[in-house]
Parts: C-alpha cells; sequence; structure tokens
C-alpha cells in the first residue's frame, strides 16, 4: 500500500474513533446528569431559593430597619469623639470593637460593640445620629459584612439552614454537584443539537414542539443562559463549606495565593473578639490621618486589641470600583505607620475578594442582586422542568429507558483510565461529591442486579 493510499484509511479510522468515543461517553454523562438532577436537585432547590432570599435580603434590611440606619439631615455633623461617648453613654457594659462611619449625608454612625451573651461572630451595633448624637437604636450585627438581624437570619437559613455545623453539609453538596450538572447538561445540549446549526435553536426554546420535546426545549435554552452563573456561584460557593473549603484554603496557601494583612508592626487588631477602651485616642485626628493618605468613605475604624497598638482605618466600599485599602495610625502621634493598598493584592487574592463579593451581592450593588435573583429562579425552573421531564418520561408510560446503564464498558482503558483518575482526585478534593458520587454508583449497581434478576 503507498502513503497515499494509507493516509485516507488512517482518516478513515480516526473519524469512526471519534464517533464510538462519544456513544460511548454520552450514555454516562447522561447517567450522571439524570442521578444528580433527582437525587441532588432538593439540595439545589433549597440553595436557590434561600440564595433568592439572601439577594433580596439587602433591600429588606434598608426598609426594616429604616429608622435605625438613617437620620435627618443636619447642617453641620459632631465630631466624631461625641458620636462615640455618646454610644459608650448608652451601652456602659460594652467595649467599642470599631466604628462605621456614616457614608451617606442621611446615615447614622454604627458604634460596634462586643457585649456579653451574644453569639459567636455577633456585635451589638448602636446607631447614632452624626448631627445631634441621638441613639437612634440598637441592632445585633453579624460578621464583617455588618448584617443586621432579618440578612443574618436569611444568610444563616442559605449557609446551613440554621441547624449549625451539621447543616453546612447541604449547601456543600449542592455546590460541590452544581458545576458537575451545569457542564454535563451543557454538553448534552450543544451535542444534541450539532446537527442544526441554527443559534436560534440553542438559545430559545423551540415553540413548535410539545410535550417532553418542549420541556427539554426550555431547560436546555434557560441552562444555556444560566451555565456562567451557576459555574461561579459553584465555584465561589465551595470557599465557604467545611469540607472542600479547607482543601481551598490548603491549596491558596501553598501556592501563595492568601489574602494580604497590613503589616505586624501596626499592632494586633481583633475587632470581633476584644476590644480596650482607650479615651485618649483622638479618633477624629486619626481619621484626618487617614484621609492625608486618600482613604475616603465609607470607612470602619478598628479598636486596638491590646493597649497601646495602633488603630487600623480601613476602606469597606465593595462595590466596583472597590475601595479596600488600610492604614494604621497611632494612637498617641496620629501618625500613619503601615499601609496596605488593594491595588497591590495579588491577582488571585483580588480574584478572591472579588468572588466573594459577588456571590454575597455587593460588587454591582443592586444590579448584582437583581442578577443573583435570576440565577436563583433560574435554577428553580431549571429543576421543576427537570422532574416534569423525568416523570413525563418515565418508563411505565412507554418511553423505554431514556437513561442507559453500562456505558462505561464502551470506553477505551486510554480514555477510561485517566477519566477514572480525574474523578477520584476530584472526589478527594471535594469529599462529599465523592462520597455522593461512590452512592450513586453502588444504587446503579443494586438496581442493574434487580433488572438482571427481573429478567
Amino acid at each position: 500500500m503507498t502513503s497515499t493510499d494509507a493516509r485516507p484509511a488512517a482518516d478513515a479510522e480516526q473519524s469512526t474513533a471519534r464517533p464510538s468515543t462519544w456513544t460511548a461517553l454520552k450514555p454516562l454523562i447522561l447517567r450522571l446528569h439524570f442521578y444528580a438532577g433527582i437525587l441532588i436537585a432538593p439540595f439545589l432547590l433549597i440553595a436557590a431559593t434561600t440564595g433568592l432570599l439572601y439577594a433580596a435580603s439587602f433591600q429588606i434590611e434598608k426598609i426594616v430597619y429604616r429608622h435605625e440606619l438613617t437620620a435627618p439631615v443636619g447642617q453641620t455633623r459632631l465630631p466624631l469623639a461625641q458620636q462615640v461617648a455618646a454610644a459608650q453613654a448608652a451601652r456602659p457594659d460594652g467595649k467599642i470593637t470599631a466604628v462605621r462611619l456614616a457614608a451617606e449625608s442621611d446615615a447614622t454612625t454604627r458604634v460596634l460593640m462586643n457585649v456579653p451573651g451574644l453569639p459567636e461572630s455577633t456585635q451589638l451595633a448602636v446607631f447614632v445620629d452624626p448631627y445631634t448624637t441621638q441613639i437612634r437604636g440598637t441592632l445585633e450585627s453579624y460578621g464583617s459584612s455588618g448584617a443586621l438581624p432579618v440578612r443574618a437570619w436569611i444568610s444563616g437559613l442559605h449557609r446551613h439552614l440554621h441547624l449549625g455545623e451539621p447543616g453546612r453539609i447541604y449547601s456543600e453538596l449542592a455546590a460541590s454537584w452544581l458545576w458537575i450538572v451545569a457542564l454535563g447538561g451543557l454538553v448534552l445540549w450543544i451535542t444534541r443539537r450539532r446537527r442544526n446549526r441554527r443559534l436560534r435553536t440553542l438559545i430559545a426554546p423551540d415553540r413548535s414542539v410539545s410535550g417532553p420535546r418542549r420541556g427539554l426545549s426550555w431547560h436546555g435554552s434557560i441552562g444555556l443562559w444560566a451555565v456562567l452563573g451557576l459555574l461561579f456561584l459553584s465555584a465561589t460557593g465551595l470557599t465557604w463549606s467545611k469540607y472542600a473549603g479547607d482543601n481551598v484554603d490548603q491549596l491558596r496557601t501553598a501556592l501563595g495565593w492568601t489574602t494580604p494583612t497590613i503589616s505586624a508592626s501596626s499592632g494586633d487588631h481583633h475587632s470581633a473578639s476584644s476590644g480596650h477602651q482607650h479615651g485618649s485616642a483622638d479618633v477624629d485626628r486619626i481619621v484626618q490621618a487617614a484621609a492625608g493618605k486618600g482613604l475616603s468613605g465609607p470607612l470602619e475604624i478598628v479598636w486596638p486589641g491590646k493597649a497601646g497598638a495602633p488603630y487600623l482605618v480601613k476602606e469597606i466600599d465593595k462595590s466596583v470600583p472597590q475601595r479596600l485599602d488600610q492604614v494604621a495610625v497611632d494612637a498617641t502621634t496620629s501618625q500613619v505607620t503601615a499601609e496596605l493598598r488593594f491595588a497591590d493584592f495579588p491577582l488571585a487574592a483580588k480574584l478572591t475578594r472579588w468572588g466573594i463579593d459577588g456571590h454575597m451581592g455587593l460588587l454591582f450593588g443592586l444590579a448584582n442582586q437583581i442578577l443573583l435573583m435570576l440565577l436563583a429562579a433560574g435554577v428553580i425552573t431549571l429543576i421543576v422542568l427537570g422532574y416534569r421531564m423525568w416523570w413525563q418520561r418515565r418508563p411505565t408510560r412507554g418511553f423505554g429507558k431514556p437513561y442507559p446503564r453500562g456505558g462505561w464498558r464502551k470506553l477505551h482503558w486510554a480514555i477510561l483510565a485517566p477519566l477514572a483518575l480525574v474523578v477520584v482526585a476530584v472526589g478527594w478534593f471535594l469529599p462529599l461529591m465523592g462520597i455522593s458520587l461512590a452512592a450513586f454508583l453502588v444504587i446503579d449497581v443494586l438496581l442493574g442486579i434487580r433488572a438482571r434478576v427481573a429478567r
């Protein structure tokens, strides 16, 4: 055989190999998508519903706590020291840990305190009228985001269903599988439509069909529009998880992707766990010193964790364009002793910050929150359509077996071996996904044995 004869033969062999590989892979992906859709979808549904509620919680918080968060606009703001003194007088049992300055003209100043009896990561927020030093109210404030009771309750519902650490398993399981379900659905949808090259058939539902095909058309089109957002939510959600989150932290540390902190020489700051009263410090001069270094509102002044240590002044504007610079200011001389600029953060640390803020609905403000609500509504719709299609195509209605098992047996070892290694590695990095995948395999084997016995 000549070389020219050999080339067409080789091309023909490759052309037949590619379809056979996909023919073996497709049932595997389809069955995995099916099992995840049936068994993981309830967790995704809860996460999407509570996530939608959390995205709306920022606006709910502004409405519910309007009295505490706002004050009538006066002519002149009183010195910050007087505002802090008024808060301390109102709650002498509290130790001041931080003060958040009023950013808008009608906003109150928020003085954060440690008070005995509060839950972990929770402080008491005293809201002070910056024009009169009148106390507008006191509320519990949770975490670094300063979530007030309504938003904190919704946040807890989304993270762990108010079940504590055991409840976090549900959200981690949902985040671990979301990207797999999204990518698997994307592959199945695109390859199903590969014979029809019109873009409209991919991005828009086909209204000319009915029954299960109509539901599938809506399911695929909505999933295509939502896939990037779902991948983003899955990746960022895993950073908060318990088991996978620990692995993410270890990976970031090993790669040097951790978030920088202000120089250790600037002192020790523990705003959520301690707090010392430093009556001799002029907080107004501290703010002026920070302003001299270019820091602008909204600002948070963190009280030192020990006597003699500097105050930490932080920009806390997490919406684009972000203002997240920090300076340490000596309490006696009001001189800046250390600086940390967000512009100097490594790219990985910036991406982490942007990802977390985007997931929380802070990065783009109201637009970000609306986008999250749309994504959550999309997930809910996809799950409802998925269950509806499964019910319509169940074997008892004469559709046979739409989700065949055993496709992996047709895969060549050169593909099956690295695929198995990837699955093991991902299962180790995402433990709950690995455990649940093993459970799926056991269930599938048992169902197969039962079917053979029945035959």
